[in-house]
């Protein structure tokens, strides 16, 4: 029994197909099995790299017009020229896996606006409370009078999990989904990186010329980070559940920015971090 030395991944694929051994009660057998794709994304803005992130390829466009978005770069769709894929000769690394952005004429960047790199970055230095007066100081908070029920909160993680096409497959990827204030999912989106995810998502959005989304849940399939509640900020949604839980900062980015985060969603409950006025029936109701 003996597996194979290579793995060949073809351009552009989420998944791919690997013989593996699995040993079940101290037996093994071999079988195929699908493993995520992982691959670099070099993201360049008229030539010049601004970021590089390892995504599950799928939905380029999208990942680089949320990340543009949440970082300041872009107000919208319209300050997009042309998002194009770098093409190179066989063999070539790149080829495929960067992607240049060129913006209108009329579009000016600010460099204190790329705020994951340069200001809310982990290795940046900065505290907690300088970090999250960084991000108030261009994102302010949350003004909705939007709502979500008990009852719709509970069916998100369901509805999530049912759209999962390539999670089935692999196990090995977090969902972001973006749910209306029907509770009718509205995009989908895998990564291998759950900030991808959200980029995605948002991306998608964008690119339809529909932010801001001051009307719509993002659900996410993992935790909380800061960096998750920095995107969704930037796109201006008002709720914010997850599977699991969020980080202290995360909380404290939700309280700031008066938005209701939730975590735990799960088996018919939830834990509520922040933002009770947009739960109905109220939390003091079901208690």
């Amino acid at each position: 029994m003996s597996l194979d030395p290579d793995l060949e991944v073809p351009r552009g694929v989420p998944a791919v197909r690997r013989r593996v051994v699995k040993v079940r009660d101290h037996r093994a057998s071999e079988c195929l099995d699908h493993l995520a794709v992982e691959e670099p994304l070099e993201i360049r803005l008229g030539g010049i790299n601004l970021s590089v992130t390892m995504r599950t390829p799928g939905e380029d466009e999208e990942l680089v017009a949320g990340f543009l978005f949440c970082e300041g770069v872009i107000t919208g769709a319209d300050d997009l020229d042309v998002i194009a894929r770098y093409r190179g000769p066989d063999g070539d690394p790149d080829d495929g896996n960067v992607m240049n952005v060129l913006l209108k004429g009329d579009v000016r960047v600010a460099k204190d606006r790329l705020r994951r790199n340069f200001v809310a970055s982990s290795s940046c230095g900065l505290c907690g409370k300088a970090t999250i007066d960084a991000i108030r100081a261009t994102l302010p908070p949350i003004q909705s009078d939007f709502v979500i029920s008990v009852d719709r909160l509970n069916r998100l993680a369901a509805a999530m999990q049912e759209a999962q096409s390539t999670f089935e497959k692999t196990g090995g990827l977090h969902a972001a989904g973006l749910f209306g204030a029907d509770g009718q999912l509205r995009v989908l989106r895998e990564d291998i990186g759950r900030h991808n995810a959200v980029d995605k998502v948002i991306g998608h959005m964008v690119l339809a010329r529909s932010v801001p989304l001051d009307r719509h849940v993002l659900m996410v399939s993992g935790r909380v980070s800061f960096e998750i509640m920095q995107k969704t900020l930037a796109a201006r949604i008002p709720v914010i559940a997850a599977v699991s839980a969020p980080s202290s900062m995360a909380v404290q980015m939700a309280l700031t920015a008066d938005m209701t985060l939730i975590g735990f969603v799960r088996n018919g409950g939830f834990n509520l971090y922040s933002g009770a006025h947009r739960v109905t029936p109220s939390v003091t109701e079901l208690v």
